[in-house]
């Protein structure tokens, strides 16, 4: 392995100027010509499923926003929750992670837009949403017995005045956390090292309820926004599924901008191969995590052999979906968890930040995986269209934006706060570890 450039026998300063590398305003213009490109393409696709027998360009294109909804919400959100676990938890990688998990939990508003979208057009994917009267939806052959008594049984949840009113006050709930955070952390700034001490009691007592709020929270935006899509369906731990599925892409997302920025200062001093090698054990333990949870839910089911649970894995197993399963069982576990073990990869920069790209790429292949078979088309009926493109485009020109708004936000801060305790230890040379 060649050697570390930080691996001397001296202690590494900080640089005078801590703001945001001159390059990084090439990364926002970069996104933004892809999500202009997408954008079209995705329109182009529009088109043609249009002309095409039977196309449903319409429910497709919202299909694909659901997707792109989920991951840059995962971002954002997600963001705020590692944010307040690593107040909570302290460490080193706190000092690296800090600027960009706040700078993620900024892009909300953006992410409130997009949701705007899907509370004003989402009528036309959720079954629920558009049967007033189950009976003759049921006698006209629109829906099955096991969602008319669903529909029935869960219509004081799965009404479409709660679903926004729910939405709203969990935006809400986010905000204030974001805002509260990201208030003090600019404020503890301004302040010597010597009121350290204060700042993380503070912040602790700020972060653990914060922790709990998210996961109730999250839980029901998860429950709402995707598990509804089919109202047969129920599981106890969906909700923490999608926790663990966003920490593994946060995680993996921060890592690439940690280790993007590092090719210029303040990051080239503070990232140092032994916090990167932490950051990639880190990633590995969501990677286990995540496995261990979709199998327990798959493995449960399975045993119980349920008629009113199995429906919904059959949907995603038989008429070929059974390909796009094993896909995503290699994608999002196999691969990050083989490549993972290695130690050479965990502290190589180029190699670590291609997992962590196929990572976030497997993490949308899974959401693809979880949406899609919900609609009556595609459920145990994998096929190819123009629309089911859309999976791509539309998600790929929504990441785009967000991301150049993402960066927007890392530019107004210093990337390193000089007064967190662990800015003398990050700055020994690594081999006195």
């Amino acid at each position: 392995m060649a050697h570390d450039e930080h691996s001397n026998s001296h202690t590494n300063t900080l640089p005078a100027e801590l703001g945001a590398p001159a390059f990084v305003g090439n990364w926002q213009k970069r996104a933004i010509v892809v999500g202009v490109v997408f954008t079209l393409l995705a329109v182009l696709l529009a088109v043609l499923e249009n002309m095409s027998p039977n196309g449903l360009a319409v429910d497709h294109l919202l299909r694909g926003w659901l997707l792109g909804l989920m991951m840059s919400f995962g971002f954002a959100v997600g963001g705020l929750a590692l944010l307040m676990v690593q107040y909570l938890s302290g460490g080193k990688w706190g000092l690296l992670l800090r600027r960009p998990l706040e700078a993620m939990s900024r892009t909300l508003p953006l992410v409130f837009a997009f949701w705007v979208v899907l509370a004003i057009f989402g009528k036309k994917l959720y079954l629920w949403a558009n049967i007033s009267d189950t009976a003759a939806a049921l006698k006209s052959g629109i829906i099955t017995e096991a969602q008319a008594h669903a529909i029935d049984f869960k219509h004081p949840m799965l009404n479409w005045n709660t679903f926004i009113i729910t939405g709203i006050v969990c935006f809400l709930i986010w905000g204030f956390y974001t805002w509260r955070l990201n208030a003090l952390g600019l404020k503890r700034d301004s302040e010597s090292a010597d009121t350290t001490p204060k700042w993380i009691k503070k912040m602790e007592n700020i972060s653990g309820p914060g922790v709990i709020i998210y996961a109730i929270t999250l839980t029901a935006a998860a429950i709402y926004w995707v598990m509804s899509l089919d109202p047969t369906w129920y599981s106890s731990v969906y909700g923490l599924l999608f926790l663990v599925g966003q920490g593994y892409m946060v995680l993996a997302f921060s890592i690439i901008v940690s280790i993007g920025l590092s090719k210029g200062e303040p990051f080239k001093t503070v990232l140092r191969v032994t916090e990167q090698h932490d950051l990639a054990k880190f990633l590995f333990a969501f990677v286990m995590l995540n496995i261990y949870l979709a199998f327990a839910q798959f493995l449960i089911i399975w045993s119980g052999n349920l008629p009113e649970e199995i429906p919904w894995y059959l949907d995603r197993i038989r008429g070929g979906w059974g390909v796009i399963i094993t896909l995503d069982f290699f994608f999002h576990w196999l691969i990050p968890f083989s490549l993972l073990l290695s130690r050479d990869i965990k502290r190589n920069k180029k190699r670590l930040v291609a997992v962590c790209s196929w990572m976030i790429f497997a993490r949308a292949f899974d959401l693809f995986w979880l949406i899609e078979p919900n609609f009556k088309d595609a459920a145990r009926n994998l096929h190819f269209s123009w629309g089911i493109l859309e999976y791509a485009a539309v998600p790929a020109a929504m990441l785009a934006f967000w991301f150049a708004y993402f960066v927007t936000n890392l530019k107004t801060r210093p990337l390193v706060q000089t007064n967190d305790p662990h800015v003398a230890e990050i700055l020994e040379p690594v081999h006195a570890h």
